[in-house]
């Protein structure tokens, strides 16, 4: 099978950038062949400008990709992202283009949030769902911007009227039922839409069992949205015995919560992929008190891979992935009297084995590359 993945790269590299990649050399070592055309938002400035003003319907890319479709003849296109200096105009385009199926993944909620989050003051928003996405302006969603958050509203808005991603879009696939509910609830076609997963590769096998270890982990950014205030003020209620925090990652809250000095907490700060991976494998449990929706996080599939129970909000499609463990494993985002209750489960032995095979379990059955190869296979023929 020939596949066109088409996609934006984001200026400075993240989450999707990596799953295209990744799915690509998935699909060539399945006997694929990909052919990729991508695309990059401009740095700023006035090519900046004109990208956004352009970002309901750039003709330029649209006809750039239209060119690159009849010359690979693919048999299925796959778009990932659009947004900004793409724009939606290339689902009209491959639809003329090419005689194969258009499949899109739905990465975040851009096609209904401006800001692609459903998220707002640092809280779950879905005001713009199932309405219209002018409220954006209202609040400037996208980064904190009246007039960029206008751009996304009309990109939304205008596309939506003519039916680019209903009419353009063969097949839409979210990343949990959780998302892909909101995505009906946007009005997206109920018959076009499934589940698809991401996926990240086999790690290796743990040289520490995970009730071994007196670490729990915190991988990502330290935020607000991602729940790290409320997590060191719930380890300082709860002081589990014997056990420490350490929290992998830098951002705007790292200096102030550095600052407290919570006994039994360390702040390492950024680190890499393979330090990361490290303190997987020789962890206890990872620690996931994100307050906002997420889409996908690939440090859960990571810790699933890795074998490391995952205790995590009751919130969006962290529910959903989180469920296997139980209830016990699952804390109300923003408690810091719930966090502290669940974080107090953390020293039980026992529980935890279990917990660890059931993360390995979830990996083996819903985000290895094997199962990755067959639901992307399924996703263009059917």
């Amino acid at each position: 099978m020939r596949v066109l993945q088409v996609h934006t790269e984001y200026r400075e590299a993240g989450g999707e950038d990596a799953v295209v990649a990744s799915e690509a050399a998935l699909l060539r070592a399945g006997g694929h062949e990909v052919i990729q055309w991508t695309n990059q938002n401009p740095g700023g400035g006035v090519a900046t400008i004109t990208a956004l003003l352009q970002s309901p319907a750039n003709r330029g890319a649209a006809k750039a990709v239209a060119i690159a479709a009849r010359r690979a003849q693919p048999d299925a296109v796959h778009v990932h992202n659009t947004w900004y200096a793409t724009s939606p105009a290339v689902f009209g385009a491959l639809q003329q283009a090419v005689a194969g199926p258009v499949v899109m993944t739905l990465h975040n909620y851009r096609l209904t949030c401006a800001n692609g989050l459903l998220l707002r003051d640092g809280v779950p928003c879905e005001l713009c769902v199932g309405s219209g996405p002018w409220n954006a302006v209202r609040f400037g969603c996208y980064r904190d911007s009246r007039p960029l958050s206008a751009a996304a509203a009309a990109t939304i808005s205008i596309n939506r009227r003519r039916r680019s991603w209903a009419d353009g879009v063969d097949r839409f696939l979210a990343l949990t039922e959780f998302a892909k509910g909101r995505m009906e609830a946007a009005g997206l076609p109920v018959a076009k839409l499934e589940v698809k997963p991401n996926f990240v590769p086999d790690p290796g096998t743990r040289k520490v069992a995970a009730a071994e270890s007196h670490r729990v982990l915190f991988v990502g950014r330290v935020a607000s949205e991602k729940g790290v205030g409320t997590l060191l003020e719930a380890w300082a209620a709860a002081a589990p015995p014997g056990l420490e925090l350490v929290v992998a990652g830098d951002g705007p809250q790292f200096a102030e919560l550095q600052s407290r000095a919570v006994p039994g907490v360390t702040l390492l700060g950024r680190v890499d992929r393979t330090e990361v991976q490290r303190l997987m494998f020789e962890s206890r449990a990872l620690v996931f008190p994100s307050e906002w929706y997420e889409g996908m996080p690939m440090t859960l599939l990571e810790a699933f891979s890795s074998g490391l129970p995952v205790m995590g909000s009751n919130l969006g499609s962290m529910t959903e992935m989180l469920e296997p463990f139980g209830s016990r494993w699952l804390a109300a985002p923003g408690s810091v009297d719930s966090w502290a209750e669940a974080l107090a489960n953390l020293t039980e032995d026992a529980a935890v084995a279990d917990a660890s095979a059931i993360a390995r379990r979830l990996w083996e059955d819903n985000y290895g590359p094997e199962r990755a190869l067959a639901n992307l296979e399924h996703s263009y023929r059917a």
